[in-house]
Order: structure tokens, then C-alpha cells, then sequence
């Protein structure tokens, strides 16, 4: 496994390891231990692996499993933004080496990629407080590149379906130098404005389900409507029978998927 120059010239690190029990532990004790952030942790295989609520996420070897640490990325109301980076940043790094597909992989809000309507990766943002009280961010990512989960309540696909000559190592690589590029652009400019409704812009026009109905999963139980785009804050905007609706975070279903 290779992180790109651009990557490492921009002082990001990796650690590359066999395997491991989850990625994203590994970067928090990574943390806990006074690692100053811009730091890979990627595996062959994961024991432990989880997606959002705890659940469970398949790892087997010849996925794609990797967590980004960053030390005092941004202030906290800005932290939000960061996972339409990162989907925005691994939906350009296939496309890097697979162009054609481009207009069938989709972002589906809030932090995962569909080929098709078909869930090939999923991101996972984690909060933490640093030594010294530095705010600090886990970004975990795992992608089906060459097994998809079966029995999921949604349809699943991996990268070799459709573009089978992407490998983890040609992901990685090129994941880590668009993240790179986008992290150190979205730094020096967080403080402009129109910065955000630039990046939300650029998530939209990549966005699964958009102006088309929708079942968003809640705590206090479903709500269907129509997903319209994103507010000022990047909450989703769903038209009900009582008017527009903003969603800080739900589960997002399409019609036909079991929710």
C-alpha cells in the first residue's frame, strides 16, 4: 500500500498493517498516544470493523479499509462539511481510474457511495478531544472493491463489477492524493465566504435521489417526502405534506428498499 506524493508532500502518514481490529480504533489510540494528525491507518483485513450506530461492517481481505486522523482540522460548526469532502474526494478517486462511470456512481447522503443504486462504500465520521483539548476527527472508509455484503437491507455491489481494474492499492492511492488536494484547498478557504454552498454544490450534482421521493429513517420513525437538496448547513431538505423539513441525520431509504 502507497500513499501519493502529493499526500505525503502535503505531510500526510500511513500506517499500513495485515490486520487489525478496526482502523478507526487504531487511529484513536494513534490519538490517545499524541499523534498529531494527517495520519492513514489502512488494512488488509478487519476483525472488528463498524459502520454508523454501531453496526457491524463486513471486512474482508481485498477491501478497502482505511481511517483518516486529523488533529484541529476546524472549528467544530465546520466539522459537518467534512464528510462531503470526503465523499466528494473517493467519488473522484474512482472515477480517476474508471471515467465512464461517472454518471452512475452517486453520492447518497449522508456519507455513502451507490453504483446504480447500489451500496459500494459507506464514510464514517467520528468526533473525538485530543490531549490538550484540540478537537480531533476520524474519518473511517470502507469500500466493497472486490466483496459486497450479502443479506443487507439495500442492494450492495463492489467496484470489480464495474470497473475491474481497480485493486484497494490504485484506490487508496489516488483516494489519498484527492483528499489531499481537497483538505488543503477547503483549509485555506474555510473562512471565505460561499465556501460551503461551493462544496454543496459540488455534493448535489452527484447526489443519489435527488427530486425524487424518499424515506428518511428517524429515531421517532419514518418520514417520506421529497429530498430537494441541502440547507446552508448541509441538513437535508425534505418536502412533506407539511412543508419543508430539515434533517440534521437519518438513515435515507429509496422506494423499494426495506427501512
Amino acid at each position: 500500500m502507497q500513499i501519493a506524493s502529493e499526500a505525503r508532500e502535503a505531510g500526510f502518514r500511513l500506517i499500513d498493517e495485515d490486520v487489525t481490529g478496526s482502523t478507526s480504533d487504531d487511529a484513536r489510540k494513534a490519538l490517545e498516544a499524541g499523534d498529531p494528525g494527517l495520519l492513514w491507518v489502512v488494512a488488509q483485513m478487519q476483525t472488528q470493523g463498524r459502520g454508523r450506530h454501531g453496526r457491524a461492517w463486513d471486512s474482508p481481505k481485498g477491501n478497502l479499509f482505511a481511517s483518516l486522523l486529523l488533529v484541529d482540522p476546524c472549528e467544530m460548526r465546520h466539522a459537518a462539511q467534512f464528510g462531503y469532502l470526503v465523499g466528494l474526494s473517493l467519488h473522484e478517486a474512482i472515477c480517476e481510474h474508471a471515467p465512464d462511470v461517472t454518471d452512475m456512481l452517486r453520492l447518497k447522503w449522508p456519507n455513502d457511495l451507490l453504483f446504480a443504486r447500489a451500496k459500494v462504500a459507506g464514510i464514517l465520521l467520528e468526533g473525538h478531544r485530543a490531549p490538550g483539548g484540540k478537537s480531533a476527527i476520524i474519518v473511517g472508509i470502507g469500500v466493497n472493491v472486490v466483496h459486497a455484503p450479502d443479506g443487507m437491507p439495500y442492494p450492495t455491489a463492489r467496484i470489480q463489477d464495474f470497473a475491474p481494474q481497480i485493486d484497494r492499492a490504485m484506490l487508496f492511492e489516488a483516494l489519498s492524493r484527492r483528499l489531499a488536494l481537497r483538505y488543503t484547498q477547503w483549509r485555506a478557504s474555510l473562512n471565505m465566504p460561499g465556501m460551503l454552498a461551493r462544496l454543496r454544490d459540488e455534493w448535489i450534482m452527484r447526489a443519489a435521489g435527488l427530486d425524487q421521493t424518499v424515506t428518511i429513517r428517524l429515531p421517532s420513525g419514518p418520514r417520506e417526502g421529497i429530498f430537494t437538496g441541502l440547507d446552508s448547513e448541509g441538513r437535508l431538505l425534505l418536502a412533506t405534506q407539511s412543508g419543508i423539513e430539515t434533517i440534521d441525520a437519518g438513515d435515507l431509504y429509496f422506494p423499494g428498499h426495506t427501512a
